[in-house]
């Protein structure tokens, strides 16, 4: 058994170049970093940051999906897989290039906040009930927590599966 699986979370480094092949399929192509932190030693040897920089690559509808909604600076979750090809340059060199083949992406970045009709207080004289307030809670903190309890199940199987 074998796994070829790369999760990555990180910021776009440009906007996506996006290309529709003759057979009508759209390939889309984005530079993207991760940034591991400095961080000092116990020795008291200070580590600097290290950004990498990925080569991304998006096929069809997550394609159609990323010309869309991504932009230079967007934070994402990124899952897919290796792959590595190779070319001859100019001077006949042949050269290697290691690409991420996206399968599934999540935006990390939030909407930018429409300007909506402010809602009004409650009266003074009611109280929310307990599931008021849980209905108060802002929507983005509900999709964090579900968006951490699925990768946790997720990544539970896979390492089931593993041992």
């Amino acid at each position: 058994m074998s796994v070829n699986k790369v999760i990555l979370i990180g910021r776009a480094g440009k906007d996506p170049d996006v290309r529709t092949l003759d057979g009508g399929a759209k390939v889309a192509s984005l530079s993207f970093a991760t940034t591991d932190k400095a961080y000092t030693l116990q020795n008291g040897t200070q580590v600097p940051e290290r950004t990498e920089w990925h080569n991304l690559i998006f096929w069809n509808k997550t394609a159609e999906i990323v010309e869309k909604y991504v932009h230079k600076g967007d934070k994402l979750y990124i899952e897919g897989k290796l792959r590595t090809r190779n070319y001859d340059d100019s001077k006949g060199v042949k050269r290697y290039i290691t690409e991420v083949f996206v399968d599934s992406i999540e935006m990390l970045t939030p909407k930018v906040q429409q300007q909506a009709a402010p809602v009004p207080p409650p009266l003074p004289t009611q109280q929310p009930t307990q599931r008021q307030q849980q209905v108060q809670q802002p929507a983005y903190q509900q999709q964090q927590f579900n968006r951490h309890h699925r990768l946790m199940i997720y990544h539970s199987k896979i390492w089931q599966k593993l041992f």
